[in-house]
C-alpha cells in the first residue's frame, strides 16, 4: 500500500521534532522550509523536562540530556549584582523529573534532521496552504515549482504563519507585548557565573552556559513597537546594560555587532478557534506564540508535534477525528502557557520605582521563607508527560 503523505511547512524545531515523529509512526514525510539552508534563527534554546519526555517517544531524550550544562543554583538577580531569589537546580529536578538543558538551537536542529530520511528536507521554496483538504479531498499547497497534494500538512511557519492566515483570516494574530528581545552567543570567560535573570526597572538580562562553554545571553527592554538603535545593536545594549553586574560587561566586549540578533515580542493574547482545519494543523508559533518568560515556545512547540504524530495514525482515511483530537489536547493547555508567561513577563518588565521595589521585596521574602514556592511556577508545565498509544492501537 502507498504510505500516506504528510507535508510539514517550516524546518524549525517543532517541525522538525513533527517530521520525525511522523516519520516515525509511518507517515512519509516532507518538509518545505522558505530558507535557502537548514540555518536556525535565533541563538539558545533552553529544554525543560517536559520536552525532554516528548523527545523520549523519538528516541532523542537521552541525546539532551546528554547536553546539561549547569547543575547548580541559579535565580534572579539585581544590576548591581545582589541575588533577589536563588533556586536549587537539584531540588528543581526532583519536583519536575529531570534538569533544564540549555543548547544552541543548531545542535538541536542537526539533531533532529538526522533522524530524517535524506532529501526528506527540501530547502529554499516558499510553501503556503491553498486548500486545507477535508475528509474527501487531500490538503493542497502551494509552492513556486507548483502545487503538492497532502493527507496531512503540518504548519510549522511560525509567527507570521502565513497558514494561519490562510486557515483562520479573521482572526486578528498576535499582538505586541510591549518589549523588544536582544540575543546572544559568545566564548567562555574566564571569571565563572552562575546562570541568572537580572531584572532592572523595563529592563532584563539573562546569562546562560552551555554544554560547549560558550555563554548564551538575552535581554529585554520596553520599547515601542518597531525600534531600532540608531547606530548598532551592541551599542544600544552598551547604552542599557553596560554598567550591569558580572559577567553583563564581559558579555558585551566579546560580541561583535553584526552577532546580536533583535526582535519585537508578540504572543497570542486571543486563541485560536481551533489549532486544525480539514487536513491541516498548525504548531508551534503559528498557534500560540508566547513570551519567552516562562522559556516555553520551543517545548510547547515539541510537545504540539508530538501529540499530534500521536494522534495521527496513518493507517486511517479520515483525519478528522485524530485533528480534532490533538486541538481538544493542545488548545487550553497551550493558552494556559501562553497566559501564565505573559503573566511572568508583567512582573519581570516593571518600570515603575515603586512596584519594582515592592516586587523585589516580596521575591526576596518568598525565596528565603519559602524556597519550594518559587518552583510552583512550573507546576502544571515541567511535569507534563506525553500520550501513551494503547496496546490496540
Amino acid at each position: 500500500m502507498e504510505q500516506p503523505r504528510a507535508v510539514v511547512i517550516g524546518a524549525g524545531i517543532g517541525g522538525l521534532t513533527a517530521a520525525v515523529a511522523l516519520h516515525r509512526r509511518g507517515w512519509h514525510v516532507t518538509v518545505l522550509e522558505r530558507a535557502a539552508s537548514l540555518e536556525p534563527v535565533g541563538a539558545g534554546i533552553s529544554l525543560a523536562p517536559n520536552a525532554q519526555r516528548a523527545l523520549d517517544v523519538i528516541g532523542l531524550g537521552d541525546d539532551v540530556r546528554a547536553l546539561v550544562a549547569w547543575q547548580g543554583d541559579a535565580g534572579v538577580r539585581v544590576p548591581s549584582g545582589r541575588w533577589l531569589t536563588r533556586i536549587n537546580s537539584a531540588a528543581a529536578a526532583r519536583r519536575f523529573g529531570g534538569s533544564m538543558v540549555l543548547l544552541h538551537r543548531a545542535t538541536l536542529v542537526a539533531l533532529l534532521a538526522s533522524h530524517l530520511p535524506e532529501q526528506a528536507v527540501r530547502t529554499g521554496i516558499a510553501a503556503t496552504p491553498a486548500d486545507p483538504g477535508a475528509s474527501g479531498r487531500p490538503a493542497r499547497i502551494t509552492t513556486p515549482d507548483g502545487d503538492i497534494e497532502a493527507d496531512l500538512v503540518v504548519a510549522a511557519d511560525g509567527i507570521n504563519s502565513a497558514a494561519r492566515r490562510v486557515l483562520f483570516p479573521a482572526h486578528p494574530g498576535p499582538v505586541y507585548s510591549g518589549f523588544t528581545t536582544w540575543r546572544v552567543v559568545v566564548p567562555a570567560l574566564e571569571r565563572p557565573f552562575a546562570p541568572h535573570e537580572t531584572w532592572g526597572r523595563g529592563r532584563l538580562w539573562g546569562t546562560q552556559p552551555m554544554k560547549d562553554g560558550r555563554i548564551y545571553a538575552y535581554a529585554s527592554a520596553t520599547v515601542p513597537a518597531g525600534s531600532r538603535a540608531p547606530d548598532d545593536e551592541k551599542a544600544e545594549l552598551l547604552r542599557l546594560f553596560g554598567t550591569w553586574h558580572h559577567p553583563v560587561p564581559g558579555i558585551l566586549a566579546a560580541v561583535e555587532p553584526e552577532d546580536v540578533l533583535r526582535n519585537d515580542v508578540h504572543f497570542m493574547a486571543e486563541p485560536l478557534p481551533a489549532y486544525h482545519r480539514g487536513r491541516t494543523a498548525l504548531i508551534g508559533d503559528a498557534a500560540h506564540a508566547m513570551t519567552p518568560n516562562l522559556g516555553q515556545g520551543g517545548n510547547q512547540a515539541i510537545e504540539d508535534a508530538i501529540v499530534l504524530a500521536h494522534h495521527a495514525d496513518p493507517g486511517r482515511t479520515d483525519l478528522a477525528p485524530a485533528l480534532a483530537a490533538y486541538t481538544r489536547d493542545r488548545l487550553p493547555r497551550t493558552m494556559t502557557v501562553v497566559r501564565r508567561s505573559a503573566g511572568a513577563a508583567r512582573a519581570a518588565m516593571l518600570a515603575g520605582a515603586p512596584a519594582t521595589v515592592l516586587r523585589n521585596t516580596a521575591l526576596t521574602a518568598v525565596s528565603r521563607l519559602a524556597p519550594q514556592l518559587m518552583l510552583r511556577g512550573f507546576d502544571g508545565i515541567a511535569d507534563w508527560r506525553p500520550p501513551v498509544r494503547t496496546y490496540a492501537a
